[in-house]
């Protein structure tokens, strides 16, 4: 079984963690308590590099915030994106003795749907989609993106001086889908007669095919671009070589590009991570479903101190987020 293992460091303070459960499908008898002291072994499958800034990277650094005070043993396999090599992987660690797996990808769906009935003794986790499956011992997670989403592409409306704006997805699933529709809504929110032009490329990983589609929107005037997944690096490179700005997700890519990247929704899953080993923990294998969003500190804008934006822009975006935060505005998903 090729595998990373990480011995991963750090702390994490709870934030809002009630506000995370949106269901809780089903309900069975506790499969037996353990210990809060006992090590507790964790496996993460990850579809890209530990260090993505994007997708994986948000995972890994959440486990990485956790491994001491709540003591895990964690092993990490990245840049499993074929998606039977992922299988195989994660019926392996079902069958090594590890208590929870996370398959980080909506990909990885179907794999845990066929796998828990199995490893009845194993938690299993995965996300964006947000299904348990009905099964006793599958956690599901997903991310409110698409509020994120709506601040940025605000801020986009308001910073472009073409009107035209690219947004790229891999794929029309999960929380991809969601970041791209609640941008295109901020952009349209800010600045209606602006066009916003989206497609999907079909692929969380083909840094070639994120590349064209941005070449495709800057050659129509395209003077912002935003996109979601690992492969983003091939579309931040087009930004970065024709001076567009970029709004990144899922983590901070400020540093591909660090006087084109305007800001960044970062996830921080540490809060799920919390609720779910917690539930293990006392012997609740699965069963429920966690939300990540701005107003449970899931979710953050973090601006990039390095691009130039203009105080009435930044003022605009932090008067979305406490709106969006205090529920005056809801945000269609």
């Amino acid at each position: 079984m090729r595998t990373k293992s990480i011995w991963l460091r750090g702390l994490v303070t709870l934030a809002a963690a009630s506000a995370l459960v949106t269901t809780v499908p089903t309900s069975v008898a506790p499969a037996g308590a353990v210990s809060p002291t006992t090590t507790l072994k964790v496996a993460l499958v990850a579809p890209s590099a530990v260090n993505d800034l994007a997708f994986t990277q948000s995972m890994v650094a959440a486990l990485d915030s956790l491994k001491t005070s709540y003591h895990l043993q964690i092993s990490i396999s990245d840049n499993e994106y074929v998606v039977s090599d992922a299988a195989n992987l994660i019926r392996q660690y079902a069958a090594s003795g590890y208590n929870l797996v996370i398959a980080h990808g909506s990909q990885y769906g179907s794999i845990l749907q066929a796998l828990a009935p199995k490893f009845r003794k194993v938690s299993f986790a995965w996300g964006t989609a947000g299904s348990t499956f009905r099964q006793p011992n599958i956690y599901a997670y997903q991310a409110n993106s698409n509020e994120g989403g709506y601040v940025q592409g605000y801020m986009a409306g308001m910073l472009s001086k073409s009107h035209v704006i690219g947004v790229i997805g891999p794929i029309d699933v999960g929380d991809a889908q969601l970041y791209v529709d609640g941008f295109k809504a901020g952009v349209l929110a800010q600045d209606p007669k602006a066009t916003v032009h989206v497609s999907f490329t079909g692929s969380f990983s083909d840094v070639s095919l994120m590349a064209s589609a941005a070449k495709a929107y800057v050659a129509d005037g395209a003077d912002v671009l935003t996109g979601s997944s690992q492969s983003v690096v091939g579309a931040i490179g087009i930004a970065k070589a024709d001076k567009v700005a970029w709004f990144g997700t899922q983590w901070s890519q400020a540093s591909l590009a660090p006087s084109e990247v305007v800001s960044s929704q970062i996830y921080n899953w540490a809060p799920v991570l919390e609720q779910i080993i917690t539930g293990i923990r006392a012997g609740k294998l699965g069963g429920a479903t966690y939300t990540i969003s701005l107003g449970n500190n899931g979710e953050k804008i973090a601006f990039n101190p390095k691009y130039p934006l203009p105080a009435n822009v930044k003022a605009a975006a932090k008067k979305v987020i406490s709106e969006i935060v205090d529920g005056t505005l809801t945000v269609a998903q």
